[in-house]
């Protein structure tokens, strides 16, 4: 009975927009990896047959999810959150090393990736503490704390080293702001991040001169609205800013590691002479440029399933994973890559508007994790692909190839659902 109201109460369109993103997915999978016409659809030695596989297994995990007492997941969030603690910290030990990154656990011909997982355990554990009568987010000592909670798995993700992954522990800000973190936060965030991108491209004497005259314009326009504005707050951001700008060569010469600098040159045209270089296209920049290739070749209407040359000719590495959009492009054209920007937005529109109707504040929190976790990996991906930002490796949710990906995402997603579904039940407990 108690599974008959689950799906009765759960929101369908959510999960239909869930199916076609993972079925568009697939459809491009298979078209990349795809090589002999006779191949069996779970032939476990391509990438579209071991994808299918995962497919199938995710149901499985939707089953197992919604089969649970909503109340489980907030009453056992510290736990997963430090059993995705020790997971992380035993890849030191026991991880496999792909590609640089010792980010997997090996298990016999499939790996498995526990930082897509502690996305989960990181919101759950988030939506826990935030949630707690206990917690005044105004309050520094309490705003430390959470820092810590993503601090730990950002920290240990980073030292893989897993960049892509890292980064997306900076979207639970735009949740703690939601919950009433104060906005300075992320003006500063922002702020320091646009000094040390400035500092890269204009050099160190334009970003401070530019960081003086915005400070001292900003204190102008104050004072005339204002009788009484105190001037150190801005001498103090002035001077931060100047810190940042004077650390910043510092630090993208001894921190960053060769290929990460190469990849902000590319970004940035730092160096026009090796920017508009053709051996930069066959090195550094080669996945962009083939990437820009491959999606402006598809024209309007695409070359047609299946019909991608550059896909077919395997011209872009990575093409079943972070750059997957690049065959959506080539072969689907404007109008499939269209489709499928318009397919998440859906459903990242829906997902926050069932966020703002929770009656707990424990599942609208999670909500807005489980919407911002989203929205960066799509963002920073598509980004990506068509050169607008740094290459980073990061997965476009239930499209790129891999199971510890699409699992992770699915369970994301569902645990939502369940508190939706739950949501009325919930209230009148409360």
């Amino acid at each position: 009975m108690a599974k008959n109201v689950v799906l009765q109460k759960i929101d369908w369109l959510s999960i239909l927009l869930y199916l076609a993103l993972v079925g568009i997915g697939w459809l491009n999978i298979y078209s990349t990896t795809h090589v002999h016409e006779n191949s069996a659809l779970f032939n476990l030695d391509q990438p579209y047959g071991k994808q299918l596989i995962f497919i199938c297994l995710s149901v499985l995990l939707i089953i197992f999810v919604l089969s649970i007492e909503a109340k489980f997941y907030e009453r056992f969030a510290s736990i997963f959150y430090l059993s995705s603690i020790v997971l992380l910290a035993g890849l030191f030990l026991f991880g496999k090393n792909i590609n640089g990154a010792t980010a997997w656990y090996s298990i016999g011909p499939f790996t498995l990736q526990p930082s897509e997982f502690a996305k989960v355990a990181t919101a759950l554990a988030v939506s826990k503490y935030l949630s707690d009568i206990q917690t005044n987010i105004k309050l520094f000592s309490d705003q430390l704390r959470l820092f810590a909670i993503l601090a730990i798995p950002a920290l240990l993700i980073i030292l893989q080293p897993d960049p892509g992954s890292t980064v997306v522990y900076a979207s639970f800000f735009f949740v703690m702001y939601r919950e009433g973190l104060p906005a300075a936060y992320l003006v500063v965030g922002t702020l320091l991040t646009i000094i040390f991108i400035s500092t890269l491209k204009f050099g160190l004497v334009l970003t401070i001169l530019t960081s003086f005259i915005l400070g001292a314009l900003y204190y102008y326009l104050r004072k005339k609205r204002a009788k009484k504005v105190s001037i150190f707050p801005i001498i103090a951001m002035v001077l931060l800013c100047g810190l940042v700008s004077f650390s910043t060569n510092m630090v993208y010469e001894n921190v960053f590691k060769q290929h990460h600098r190469d990849r902000f040159s590319l970004w940035l045209r730092l160096d026009n002479e090796i920017t508009n270089n053709d051996q930069l296209k066959r090195t550094v920049g080669y996945n962009t440029h083939q990437s820009e290739t491959a999606i402006g070749s598809g024209g309007i209407l695409g070359k047609g399933f299946m019909e991608g040359t550059r896909t077919k000719g395997n011209f872009v590495p990575e093409q079943d994973t972070d750059y997957i959009f690049t065959t959506l492009g080539e072969e689907w054209g404007f109008i499939g890559t269209s489709l499928v920007v318009l397919l998440f937005t859906a459903l990242l529109l829906r997902l926050l508007y069932l966020a703002e109707r929770q009656k707990s504040q424990f599942s609208r929190i999670y909500g807005y994790s489980v919407v911002s976790i989203l929205f960066f990996h799509f963002m920073i991906n598509i980004g990506m692909v068509i050169g607008l930002l740094p290459t980073i490796g990061i997965p476009l949710p239930f499209f790129s190839y891999g199971g510890s990906g699409l699992w992770g995402f699915t369970i994301l997603l569902f645990i939502f659902l369940k508190f939706d579904a739950n949501r009325i039940n919930d209230w009148m407990e409360r």
